[in-house]
């Protein structure tokens, strides 16, 4: 299991240092978040910056590291902008970038203050889909047109294909064992991995512990060898907040990797304890060791 580390809050420097310092203390990726104005969470300090910028700075810094961020909210962003920026990036980061994505949250004003922009949860989820399937084409190297609900255009090409011929996408998926939203679910398995969470209206609620994270690569197999044609390696990835004592956060890692999760991502989101500062004293901790 590979682990990656949110940064949550601090000057867009302060976020492209902790990414170094990621690199610098074993970690195996960095994560920016996506969103405009966020209402009234993080306070009034709380600054929210373009996710695309700093992981650009964060890709000149660094040489290993995956970046991303938690999540991109694909709906709330023009699909021909999307496409344009995540390839400069995937380029400068050398290939190194992956495409965490959901439906955004109505918190963002992006959403609320704008004129036109699609609120409701179908409306999002299919304009997700449909911004999902213009990266794939654009990834082609070839003109194309998008002719869907949400997503339409004339003519594109982005004649320079990702590094590594296509971009990792790994939506979001909530797992609930008496009700799995199917729809939700099959799109995952459509791409390269799943943002695995539990049904909840906080992003603690929403952390899918071992026994949902267990569950659900028990299904993800299940319908993949059903299918039958995808082989390929899919990632599973896990959030939460590791405990400052160190046995306690290799025993947190161990349970998440023994129910199969790919990736733990340490996410802080709890302003008041999230510091700038504090933030970099946990990176400089290091992950936890197996």
């Amino acid at each position: 299991m590979r682990f990656g580390f949110v940064g949550s809050f601090g000057s867009p420097e302060q976020m492209v240092r902790l990414a170094r310092e990621c690199e610098e203390h074993g970690w195996d990726g960095f994560f920016s978040w996506d969103g405009l104005s966020m209402a009234d969470w993080g306070g009034e300090s709380l600054t929210a910056w373009d996710p695309f910028t700093i992981l650009a700075g964060a890709a000149a810094v660094t040489e290993r590291i995956t970046l991303g961020a938690m999540v991109f909210a694909l709906p709330r962003h023009r699909a021909w902008e999307l496409a344009q920026r995540a390839l400069t990036v995937d380029h400068l980061s050398g290939g190194r970038l992956v495409l965490p994505v959901g439906v955004g949250v109505l918190d963002d004003r992006g959403f609320t203050s704008v004129p036109g922009q699609v609120t409701s949860l179908r409306e999002r989820a299919e304009k997700l889909d449909e911004t999902l399937e213009f990266l794939r084409r654009s990834w082609s190297g070839e003109e194309f047109e998008a002719d869907g609900e949400h997503v339409r255009t004339g003519p594109f090409r982005f004649g320079a294909p990702p590094v590594r011929g296509h971009i990792p996408v790994w939506p979001v998926g909530v797992w609930d064992a008496r009700r799995p939203p199917l729809r939700n679910l099959r799109r995952t398995l459509r791409w390269d991995g799943i943002v695995a969470q539990a049904r909840g209206t906080t992003p603690e609620e929403a952390e899918a512990g071992p026994d949902a994270i267990r569950q659900l690569v028990a299904w993800i197999a299940e319908q993949r060898a059903a299918d039958g044609e995808r082989t390929e390696p899919f990632d599973v990835v896990a959030s939460g907040l590791l405990p400052d004592d160190k046995d306690a956060a290799r025993e947190q890692a161990r349970a998440m990797a023994g129910a199969g999760a790919t990736w733990f991502i340490d996410s802080w989101w709890d302003p008041d304890t999230a510091t700038p500062e504090r933030l970099l004293e946990r990176v400089r901790q290091g992950p936890p060791q197996l």
